[in-house]
Order: C-alpha cells, then sequence, then structure tokens
C-alpha cells in the first residue's frame, strides 16, 4: 500500500484470534490484570515481601494448566450425558534448582466422579491430557517480549 505521509495511529482491533489483556502496577509487587472484563489480582505471598493480595504468577500458571484440564473433562462428561459432579484436578509443581528460575515438574491429578467406568476412565484422561493449555506448554509458542517505543 502506497504511504501517503499521514500514519494512521487509531489502535487496530485485535486479530479474530489475537486475545488481550492488560496488566497494571498496583504497588509494590501487587498486580492487576484485566481480560474480557474481569480483573484479578496478582501478588507476592508475605514472607517474600508481598502482600499476599492474590496468588502468585507461577500458582496462576499451575492454575492455568489445572482448570483447563479440568474444562476440557467436564466437557467430555456433559457431551456423553454423564454427571460431572466430584469432578476436581489437583496441581503440584515444584520450582527447578538451576538457573534461569522457572517451574522444572507440574504434576496434575485428574480425579473422576465416582463410578465412571474403566472405559470412561481411560477415555477422560485422553480428553483432559489434550486441553489448550497443555498442549501450548508441548508445542511452545513463539514469545516476543518488547518494550514500547
Amino acid at each position: 500500500m502506497p504511504r501517503t505521509g499521514v500514519e494512521n495511529t487509531t489502535p487496530q482491533p485485535a486479530a479474530p484470534d489475537e486475545h488481550r489483556l492488560e496488566v497494571t502496577h498496583i504497588g509494590g509487587d501487587t498486580y492487576a490484570f484485566e481480560v474480557r472484563g474481569h480483573r484479578m489480582l496478582v501478588d507476592q505471598p508475605a514472607n517474600a515481601g508481598g502482600h499476599d493480595s492474590g496468588p502468585t504468577p507461577t500458582e496462576l500458571f499451575a492454575a492455568s494448566l489445572a482448570t483447563c484440564v479440568a474444562f476440557y473433562a467436564g466437557r467430555y462428561l456433559r457431551r456423553h450425558g454423564l454427571d460431572g459432579v466430584g469432578l476436581r484436578v489437583r496441581s503440584e509443581f515444584t520450582m527447578a534448582g538451576d538457573r534461569p528460575a522457572r517451574v522444572g515438574a507440574v504434576r496434575i491429578t485428574l480425579i473422576p466422579p465416582p463410578g465412571l467406568s474403566e472405559q470412561r476412565r481411560t477415555a477422560l484422561l485422553a480428553v483432559a491430557s489434550h486441553c489448550t493449555v497443555h498442549n501450548t506448554l508441548r508445542q511452545l509458542p513463539e514469545i516476543e517480549i518488547e518494550l514500547e517505543p
């Protein structure tokens, strides 16, 4: 497209498959993020210098994976007309002992509703293991961190 000498400074809408959120510093180690009108705080525990006003970003990472697994499991159960009462997901993670700082291991335990047949349990695990967050961790996305001009 030819340049006209006049630049369009109107923010362009996100592409249909692009999702946006914004993080704002509140004070100390506390940050708020907003996505689709939902607001949540992240912070550090008091023993790490924070005010403990919300989970840490690393805890949100583990929670994101666990809730994604739960969502896929719940959808599987509904799709097959099965009761989801009692469905739970537990996440445990440990930090790596070397540098760079990162999560070293995550264990997700899917607790199915009581009375689920062995065949359904196997299928439930297969479906839940392919949630979007887990898929993203298996095929790492391009990540670009930049400063605004």
